[in-house]
């Protein structure tokens, strides 16, 4: 058995995630394998390692011995992986795909220059929407993608990555807190039919009652810069903003120098989970496993 890590990556996973299901998810694998897995250790050492409860799964006294010896086990193979590399010193262009609110607001510069620094090449980063980042991936255009949608495919492996909040704002005071009723009063640049921003407000404001065919609508526009740019450059009328709703990302610095202003919806908190997304094709290469124990450390 420890000749095949595989088995016990599973188990170090579905122990973690607490989770045979979320493991499953983590893994990219269906949940059968992961218990079929599971099966084979515990026939391998003739004893049960982890039990399942109705909030999760337990360790026995075996399995607490085991994920003492596959940690050490895992450490020693991310060690090695780094060794590797080194080793190869393969000379390509990683290509880093993200959603143009990542790439252009949450991963700064910095970021990619440590990044390359720990896979010692060059890293490209392509910015697009999200459904075209998926469909590079899907074609091995893109090794591994940042997006803002959680999305069931077959052929790719999805990770939560952080999480983000969508927030109303607009290039004059408004109230920090806002009324459903207080959401008739301005005027709107929003985003175009099925972006995931628009997704996520329309939900919301499906269950405040909230009726966007009654909003007076300046534009629709496609991409999180351009509502930026839009609001920035409207005509400054306190008695009926200009506002759309972004990434608090997205504004984050314009909040602080007070160029721009934000607000939240009253009772409602609009959030959104961003996704690491690879094909599974990739899931044993060193580069793309590199990669992704980066960006989840939280140092990009």
């Amino acid at each position: 058995m420890l000749k095949d890590f595989t088995k016990l990556e599973t188990f170090l996973t579905v122990v973690r995630e607490r989770s045979f299901s979320r493991a499953s998810a983590k893994l990219g694998i269906s949940q059968p394998a992961v218990t079929q897995q599971i099966k084979f250790i515990e026939g391998y050492l003739d004893t049960k390692v982890i039990e399942r409860k109705k909030n999760g799964i337990r360790l026995t006294g075996a399995g607490e011995e085991l994920y003492k010896v596959a940690v050490r086990l895992e450490k020693c193979i991310h060690e090695a992986e780094g060794d590797i590399l080194r080793i190869i010193n393969k000379k390509i262009t990683f290509r880093l795909g993200t959603s143009f609110t990542i790439g252009n607001y949450v991963i700064p510069g910095e970021c990619l220059n440590t990044l390359s620094q720990v896979i010692n090449n060059d890293v490209k980063l392509i910015v697009d929407v999200s459904k075209e980042i998926v469909q590079g991936i899907k074609e091995h255009k893109i090794d591994l993608g940042l997006i803002e949608a959680h999305i069931a495919d077959d052929d790719l492996i999805v990770r939560e990555w952080r999480e983000d909040e969508l927030v109303v704002f607009s290039n004059v005071p408004i109230p920090k807190v806002l009324r459903p009723e207080d959401l008739y009063e301005f005027k709107w640049v929003c985003r175009e039919e099925g972006s995931q921003t628009r997704m996520v407000v329309q939900e919301v404001f499906e269950e405040l009652g909230v009726r966007c065919r009654d909003f007076n609508v300046l534009s629709d526009v496609s991409n999180t810069t351009a509502v930026l740019q839009t609001v920035k450059k409207s005509k400054k009328d306190s008695e009926h903003p200009t506002v759309s709703i972004v990434s608090h990302y997205a504004i984050a610095d314009d909040v602080q120098e007070g160029t721009l202003f934000e607000a939240r919806i009253q009772g409602y908190t609009m959030t959104r989970k961003f996704y690491i997304v690879y094909h599974k094709d990739n899931k044993h290469n060193a580069y793309v496993n590199n990669t992704v124990d980066f960006i989840l450390s939280g140092k990009c």
